[in-house]
């Protein structure tokens, strides 16, 4: 197989717990060729989709991942996209859309994971806050505008004392406050700040209880759960996020939250988001994330495992179906035109 990831760039890849890497390795462990891209790397070339790629050469493949990382090696080739088997999308948020456009002309050609039209629908927030939940029992309840009177009017109302403020494309936990209601003087300059001159839109949610103590990163395939752990926020600090000093502890999904994957799960295979992370507080979901979920490596780690197997078995069975149906159109067109030869 030959399997491209667009990701981002390989000089930034943090070798001891980066998850895609541990994907790369894996591909890279099966024999199958390994090109890697930017998204700025994308181009149109006579009317065909390319990329400027870093082909990962062949050779022998050392067990240790950072090892592996360090000794890699390279070369540099303009390639169709359409001749790779499979594409994997692991570019860091925020999403660029333009990138996707030239994925486009070639979405019958490769299996692209997570699915075009999927990340379009997928890359922010109100994705998740307009999941059907009608109970709501799985979705914390969620207001996004950019007119601030509305979203004062939501803080005024709210009988809870305080809810969680964000900006509605944030990534990463950037942004994330703790918005007391009473604290009257300082709403309209937040607001002010987060919708700013552009009108960005805002997120008022709903403050679950619990969140002190953090939250799940939930790691689903194909619409199934296949790793968890839980994230401990900082002193001080509402977000769980690693990056903004989180720590991780061991974790096995309760029965709310297997039937949260097992609520969601259709729907997000239904839109072909295949490799998604879910964030969840209490059994509440808060965040699907679609462009490069993390957190691999950390449950690896956590629960003496390797998801990346699962992860690209699923690929090389989506590769190998689709191969098999292209093989036997051609076995049939053969038999027609051999009958229209009599």
């Amino acid at each position: 197989m030959k399997i491209c990831f667009v990701m981002y760039p390989w000089e930034n890849v943090e070798p001891e717990n980066d998850s895609t890497l541990r994907m790369i390795h894996e591909v890279a462990s099966r024999g199958h060729t390994v090109a890697i891209t930017t998204p700025n790397n994308l181009t149109m070339r006579d009317s065909m989709s390319i990329a400027f790629c870093k082909v990962l050469k062949k050779g022998a493949i050392s067990t240790n991942i950072p090892g592996f990382y360090r000794k890699a090696e390279f070369r540099e080739a303009q390639l169709p996209l359409a001749g790779f088997d499979a594409i994997i999308m692991r570019a860091n948020p925020p999403l660029d859309t333009m990138a996707l456009n030239f994925l486009d002309s070639v979405r019958d050609d490769t299996f692209i994971m997570n699915d075009i039209d999927g990340l379009r629908i997928a890359n922010n927030k109100l994705y998740t806050a307009s999941m059907s939940d009608l109970n709501k029992e799985f979705i914390p309840v969620t207001h996004v505008s950019k007119q601030r009177d509305y979203l004062e009017s939501v803080l005024a109302e709210n009988t809870k004392d305080c809810m969680i403020l964000k900006p509605l494309n944030g990534y990463g936990g950037s942004g994330v406050i703790l918005l007391d209601k009473n604290a009257k003087s300082s709403v309209k300059s937040l607001l002010d700040f987060y919708i700013g001159d552009d009108q960005n839109y805002v997120i008022l949610q709903d403050y679950i209880d619990g969140a002190e103590e953090g939250d799940v990163r939930i790691m689903m395939l194909n619409g199934q759960p296949i790793g968890a752990m839980k994230r401990i926020p900082a002193d001080g600090d509402v977000r769980s996020n690693i990056h903004a000093g989180g720590r991780e502890v061991k974790h096995v999904l309760t029965k709310q939250e297997l039937r949260l994957c097992k609520h969601i799960g259709p729907k997000l295979v239904r839109d072909g988001l295949y490799l998604v992370g879910l964030d969840v507080i209490n059994g509440k979901l808060v965040e699907v994330n679609v462009l490069s979920p993390g957190g691999i490596t950390r449950i690896n780690r956590l629960n003496r495992t390797k998801l990346q197997v699962e992860i690209i078995d699923f690929v090389e069975s989506v590769v190998n179906a689709k191969n098999i149906n292209i093989a036997r159109k051609n076995e049939f067109r053969k038999v027609i035109a051999d009958a229209a030869a009599y």
